[in-house]
């Protein structure tokens, strides 16, 4: 004796509901992985990159990018779990020297930033040269950002990423 079917004519729902929970699934587990592995996000947090990014302002960065170069902003995260978002102004091999106020990386001054550019309370004798895989960064408002002349030049394994959308 064949078995009954008493609920035949909702088998094409359910498969349509098990269709749109795999899709949904799917969607939630690709974008775990692209937010994980290739993109990251990072809150602008005060005014010290103004006028380029303001407080609050929600910033895209690529993770997979490890060709980092001046004027690049980028996303940081220091040993201390502080999170930054700076301007690379001077990479590895690069002499920086703050005299006068002013920013010089091999030997010219940098006109971007607002503010004059301070030495810092970083113990750093200026001018030095950069060591090979350390960035120097700054933030673009000198006089309200902490930067590299307050913790010092930044290992190119503590940026999470370089900045792509804002």
């Amino acid at each position: 004796m064949a078995k009954k079917r008493v609920l035949r004519k909702y088998d094409g729902q359910k498969r349509s509901w098990f269709k749109f929970a795999l899709m949904i699934g799917t969607a939630v587990i690709a974008t775990l992985i692209v937010f994980n592995v290739v993109l990251g996000v990072s809150k602008v947090s005060g005014n010290s990159m103004e006028p380029a990014l303001s407080d609050g302002q929600i910033v895209f960065y690529s993770r997979v990018s490890d060709d980092y170069n001046r004027g690049d902003v980028v996303s940081i995260k220091m040993p201390s779990g502080e999170k930054y978002v700076k301007r690379i102004v001077a990479i590895g091999g690069d002499e920086v020297d703050i005299k006068d106020n002013k920013l010089i990386v091999n030997g010219k001054i940098q006109s971007y930033g607002m503010g004059t550019t301070e030495k810092g309370s970083f113990n750093m004798e200026y001018p030095f040269i950069l060591e090979k895989n350390t960035v120097f960064v700054l933030g673009d408002n000198r006089q309200a950002s902490v930067d590299s002349r307050t913790f010092g030049p930044v290992v190119i394994t503590s940026i999470s990423g370089k900045l792509l959308l804002r």
